[in-house]
């Protein structure tokens, strides 16, 4: 069965994207930590990050790198924290946050409630930021 995000990949369920090449994507959590809290993902359909061929596994992770200098640029933080955790979406995925502080990655924590218009400029202005 695909997941939310097999669907996001398809086009079947709109998201804030960021960055894309024709193996990943990067789009915005509807549901952050903070402001710019990105999902990057393989378009492939695998669910568990460590289960990604070696090479599949090395073009993510240096596209999650590309993706995190230009977020890093466009909004203002310390750095950008770095989670997989793989557990609520049967999808590989690593979240990149901004952060300033340690507790910043708690995923506990309350999530933000931006608006559609929020989401929207945020997406942009970090889209611009990564060339």
């Amino acid at each position: 069965m695909a997941s939310v995000f097999s669907k996001i990949v398809a086009g079947e369920i709109p998201a804030h994207k960021v960055a894309e090449t024709d193996e990943f994507l990067a789009f915005l959590d509807v549901h952050p930590l903070a402001k710019g809290h990105v999902l990057v993902i393989p378009k492939a359909e695998v669910d568990y990050l460590f289960d990604l061929e070696d090479e599949l596994y090395l073009g993510l992770q240096a596209f999650a790198k590309k993706v995190a200098a230009g977020l890093k640029k466009a909004i203002p933080c310390n750095r950008i924290g770095v989670a997989v955790i793989g557990l609520e979406v049967p999808h590989a995925h690593i979240h990149l946050v901004p952060i300033n502080g340690m507790d910043d990655l708690n995923f506990s924590r309350p999530k933000l409630k931006l608006s559609p218009e929020e989401l929207k400029e945020v997406a942009e202005k970090i889209a611009r930021q990564i060339n």
